[in-house]
């Protein structure tokens, strides 16, 4: 009797589907998709709806569900970011930070919801804080042209902002959660 031996012929490669977040269009993943590609990856970028949660969630599995064969989700980790403690709430860190500026960022617009004449809220970022709110460590001509551009900035929807906002950390029963640290960030 012989041991088992791994298959001479892998299964399909996967799909690679990245996931953009908001204030970000599936073309912030370009050069990332380019060298895939190079190297003869299929790849599905789609454009999230940024209206919420479970919408986008139920849009992003909607087309992952369409993908024939195995699928690779890839998505952004941000460096500079918050780091609630148990029972905190994201949107309470942020409006106490003195080093986020994403708040102030912020440029409240109208958009029509498809009933009737009902409008909704959504956000972009004022071009004037775009680099300095979203991409500081890319070339300020880049970030000038992304400011710029709606295409790479499409508004994010009040729903997902306000979602986010109430998002809290789990609370560790009987005991004090272990401190946490959030990544560094050069600036």
């Amino acid at each position: 009797m012989s041991a088992a031996q791994p298959s001479a012929q892998p299964g399909p490669p996967p799909t690679v589907v990245p996931v953009h977040g908001a204030f970000a269009d599936a073309s912030s993943w370009n050069g990332v998709i380019e060298r895939l590609q190079q190297q003869g990856c299929t790849v599905v970028a789609p454009a999230i709806p940024l209206r919420g949660l479970a919408p986008d969630s139920a849009y992003l599995a909607s087309v992952v569900n369409q993908i024939d064969g195995p699928v690779l989700l890839v998505g952004l980790v941000f460096v500079a970011a918050f780091a609630p403690d148990g029972g905190e709430r994201l949107g309470e860190v942020e409006a106490n930070s003195t080093d986020s500026i994403l708040n102030t960022a912020l440029v409240q617009r109208q958009y029509p919801t498809g009933q009737d004449s009902e409008t909704a809220v959504e956000f972009t970022i004022n071009p004037a804080l775009f680099r300095e709110a979203l991409a500081a460590d890319l070339p300020t001509k880049q970030t000038a042209v992304m400011a710029r551009a709606m295409a790479c900035q499409p508004p994010c929807g009040s729903r997902r902002i306000a979602r986010a906002g109430q998002v809290s950390a789990p609370s560790p029963v009987g005991r004090p959660a272990p401190p946490r640290w959030p990544p560094a960030c050069p600036a």
